[in-house]
């Protein structure tokens, strides 16, 4: 039988930059199901409340970002957590920088088993 899988969501404002370098990232790991979204109407892939309840985990870059899907989204997030990372948004797509940044991040909220699964995976390949 194999483990739960878990959805995660990574919001920002565009949906351009940070959310979908996270999204990328973790894209990598078996035992996640990633997307992103943006809080901004005219962001690439706007936040929807079937895009919040699909989430079992919700990463937000900004307390700002907290705030909109508190006031937008509040039934949608009944009884989920969501994560403040305070990534400022003056990387660009995929930025190394960025990229360590959301791996130090979020990585500590999620389970370690997966992490061990990643990298026995990697080593297979070596």
């Amino acid at each position: 039988m194999s483990a739960r899988i878990r959805t995660v969501l990574f919001v920002c404002s565009q949906n351009k930059l940070r959310s979908p370098t996270a999204e990328q990232v973790f894209s990598r790991r078996e035992d996640l199901e990633v997307d992103s979204g943006g809080t901004n109407h005219d962001a690439e892939n706007p936040l929807t409340a079937e895009l919040v309840s699909w989430a079992d985990l919700i990463f937000v870059m900004e307390k700002a970002h907290r705030s909109k899907l508190q006031r937008r989204f509040r039934a949608a997030l009944a009884g989920k957590r969501v994560i403040c990372l305070d990534v400022p948004d003056n990387f660009a797509f995929m930025q190394p920088e960025l990229v360590r940044l959301l791996e130090t991040k979020v990585s500590r909220h999620l389970p370690a088993r997966a992490m061990a699964t990643e990298k026995r995976a990697k080593s297979e390949h070596e």
